[in-house]
């Protein structure tokens, strides 16, 4: 029998009905400036490298059963959160707490292998996402029916096209019965017909009282699935509660930001027109010294 892990004080600290815990967490990366910066970096640690500081001491918590909307301009630390959630990255500093099996319509056909069939990377994902074989065996057929790829789930995975691949990710992702359901806004699957056919079963999933994780842009959206709001601004929680007086903040924030960028652009325009009138008062003085000579 495997030996289980201990728990960390924080964990321990914990409510029983959080499934979902960040503790002060910090996340870091290098930007370079090309695959060739990068690769050195392998071996010899880059001299004045550019470092992204994607969350900044970031904290929360969520309960069992709530929906929360995560909201933010693109590089406000989204997706490291994200992807903290559903394992794929680690933080720098601080500790995560995630209590249960995690569904993530973000990435949908990473992880499965080429070479495999659809039905044998249905197992596959099970496995990586701890569940049983007898359990994967109760799925696997309403995986396979909801994907809708017929004779192809018996076919090696290269052959699938990138719209097939997806089905097949998402139909995993909605059926494993997850305790966490992490989705994307920007996500978009299958023909007209299919697309109803995912937002009914990601309706079902809310419906049974799943944890769910939104990222979107539209308060209408947010408000209608969430009940409460995180707002993220370069990398930092700027408010933690309602949805609608999340989207007021970052409202104002976003207007705030236009106006800083037209005064800017303004600046140098008057800027330019300025240096255009200097050179033309030069140009002027040049010539009447010509005449008058």
């Amino acid at each position: 029998m495997a030996k289980q892990k201990e728990k960390s004080e924080f964990e321990k600290s914990l409510d029983k009905d959080i499934i979902v815990a960040f503790n002060h967490i910090s996340k870091e990366y290098t930007l370079y400036k090309n695959d060739q910066e990068r690769f050195k970096a392998l071996f010899k640690k880059p001299k004045n490298a550019k470092i992204k500081r994607a969350l900044n001491d970031v904290s929360f918590q969520l309960k069992r059963g709530e929906s929360i909307g995560i909201i933010g301009d693109n590089g406000a630390g989204k997706s490291t959160l994200l992807k903290m959630i559903t394992g794929v990255t680690f933080p720098d500093e601080g500790e995560v707490y995630v209590g249960g099996t995690v569904a993530a319509l973000l990435e949908l056909t990473a992880g499965f292998v080429p070479e495999m069939t659809g039905r044998e990377n249905i197992y596959l994902k099970g496995y990586i996402l701890g569940l049983e074989d007898d359990y994967i065996k109760v799925i696997e057929e309403r995986i396979v029916d909801f994907a809708e790829l017929d004779v192809y789930i018996d076919q090696p995975v290269r052959t699938y096209s990138s719209g097939m691949k997806m089905r097949l990710g998402f139909a995993i992702n909605v059926n494993i019965d997850p305790d966490i359901l992490v989705i994307d806004e920007a996500l978009s699957v299958g023909d007209a017909a299919f697309r109803k056919k995912c937002r009914q079963r990601i309706a079902e999933i809310m419906a049974a009282g799943t944890t769910i994780l939104y990222v979107s842009h539209h308060p209408e959206t947010v408000a209608e699935i969430c009940n409460r709001a995180i707002y993220l601004r370069k990398g930092t929680i700027l408010y933690d509660g309602t949805v609608e007086e999340a989207f007021e903040i970052y409202g104002r924030d976003k207007e705030e930001d236009r106006k800083k960028k037209e005064a800017k652009r303004q600046a140098k325009k008057d800027k330019e027109l300025a240096e255009l009138k200097d050179i033309e008062k030069k140009l002027e003085k040049v010539n009447n010294q010509a005449v008058k000579k």
